[in-house]
């Protein structure tokens, strides 16, 4: 597992409400961490979770007991199309919901089951784990000890987990070579730039985990494209909080590809409106500002990353929406346009391969937004690295910073399961690729 830094950013959780009266059950947290291909396309979720972030400070192991427990009984794996949005997901297992076959209940064509680096391979694991594999299920072995390669589990894992920061480039390159020999799949976590996920790619890893994706790679020259620029202009545009209905149909009305994904999308089955939206205005008057200016934002970010990696842009809104409801919370209630804005442009040097401030000049973001974003210390930056905090599950730090900013603990994962659903049900019909990202 891997935790990103408070300005790089990165992803999910829920907790149902019991009725009045009901006894209350322990809170469950949970967050997601992209896993991406060779092209940086994105090929899975692993899911983290807790049964609270007081679990941090007292026994995480039985915290996540409980709550893989918990979640797995729960039915519908807690949202499981939502957190992982059609993708695989990896799940951590420790030793007693493994050997309790707790993981039958999930779908076997849809999960990885992670097993922690904290489980002893006993006979009862073993045991375990064959059960599994003879009913389908894949597994995985996480932060593998590179010592270890007689390890007793690797003839049932199809994915062995490397930590690229805790082993040598030679026991990288040994292991992978030993392991892909027997059929394994390797995983590099903790990948952390590009160089190093050349390097994985070079040893021939086939799956990345890390914050590499979004980590800027500065280019030479210092001058912005004008297409590029244009989109950030649109983007400000449209999120001003006191944009009118006439104005923002002008404004989108000037991108042409924009207008036609937003008609094309807004006729599509998600709507199931019977009558067939023709024009800019129609939509408005059906949909409302909000939520135009909402799709409009989403495409303007797509095409102003086209060149880098789809996830970026999904990142990028999820966080928005993330930073835009976890404000509610605060004293920053009224400012929803800007907590939005602040999340979306928060990979933007990732995404112009320049300094944030550097891209920042050139769009007249609010000043306290701008200083949030080169992490300046602020009510609005607070809130964003709580965000950033859940989704990298460093629960320690996001609890201190919710603290601080006012966030009650039991609204995080349901904020966090709302943001993703609200990113999912917005890229659900469209084919992420990492060539091709949302057109």
């Amino acid at each position: 597992m891997y935790v990103q830094e408070p300005g790089s950013l990165p992803h999910t959780g829920q907790q149902a409400r019991p009725p009045v009266g009901a006894p209350s059950a322990p809170q469950i947290f949970v967050a997601r961490q992209p896993i991406f291909d060779e092209r940086d396309g994105l090929f899975a979720y692993e899911l983290l979770f807790r049964s609270g972030l007081e679990n941090y400070f007292t026994s995480p192991d039985a915290g996540h007991d409980l709550a893989t427990s918990q979640v797995i009984s729960g039915g519908a794996f807690l949202g499981l199309e939502t957190l992982a949005q059609g993708k695989l997901a990896f799940m951590n297992f420790s030793r007693a919901p493994l050997v309790n076959d707790l993981a039958f209940v999930l779908p076997k064509d849809r999960v990885v089951i992670e097993i922690l680096e904290t489980v002893e391979p006993d006979s009862h694991v073993i045991a375990a784990c064959e059960r599994l594999k003879a009913a389908g299920y894949q597994l995985a072995l996480d932060d593998f000890p590179a010592e270890q390669i007689d390890h007793p589990l690797l003839p049932l894992a199809d994915f062995v987990k490397v930590d690229f920061l805790a082993t040598s480039s030679e026991r990288q390159r040994a292991l992978s070579a030993r392991l892909r020999a027997r059929g394994i799949q390797m995983l590099a976590e903790k990948v952390e730039t590009r160089e190093a996920k050349t390097d994985a790619l070079d040893a021939g890893y086939r799956f990345f985990q890390g914050y590499f994706f979004s980590r800027p790679v500065i280019v030479a020259a210092r001058h912005v494209p004008a297409f590029r620029l244009n989109y950030l202009r649109l983007l400000q545009e449209i999120t001003d909080p006191n944009v009118t209905a006439g104005k923002l149909e002008a404004i989108v009305k000037q991108d042409l590809s924009i207008t036609y994904r937003l008609l094309r999308h807004v006729n599509s089955a998600a709507f199931g409106f019977v009558m067939e939206i023709k024009s800019l205005r129609h939509a408005l008057t059906l949909l409302g500002l909000d939520e135009i200016r909402r799709w409009a934002s989403v495409w303007a970010m797509a095409d102003l990353s086209r060149d880098t990696p789809g996830e970026l842009v999904v990142e990028s809104v999820f966080l928005g929406r993330f930073c835009e409801l976890l404000g509610a919370n605060t004293p920053l209630r009224e400012r929803a346009s800007e907590l939005f804005l602040m999340g979306l442009f928060s990979h933007l040097d990732a995404i112009m391969g320049r300094p944030l401030d550097e891209v920042l000049s050139s769009l007249p973001v609010p000043a306290d937004v701008r200083a949030a974003l080169l992490g300046e210390p602020n009510l609005l930056r607070l809130v964003m690295d709580a965000g950033v905090a859940y989704e990298a599950a460093d629960w320690e730090r996001c609890a201190t910073l919710a603290n601080a900013a006012g966030i009650p603990e039991d609204e995080l994962p349901d904020c966090y399961l709302s943001a993703a659903k609200w990113t999912h049900e917005i890229f659900a019909p469209q084919v992420r690729r990492s060539d091709d990202s949302l057109s």
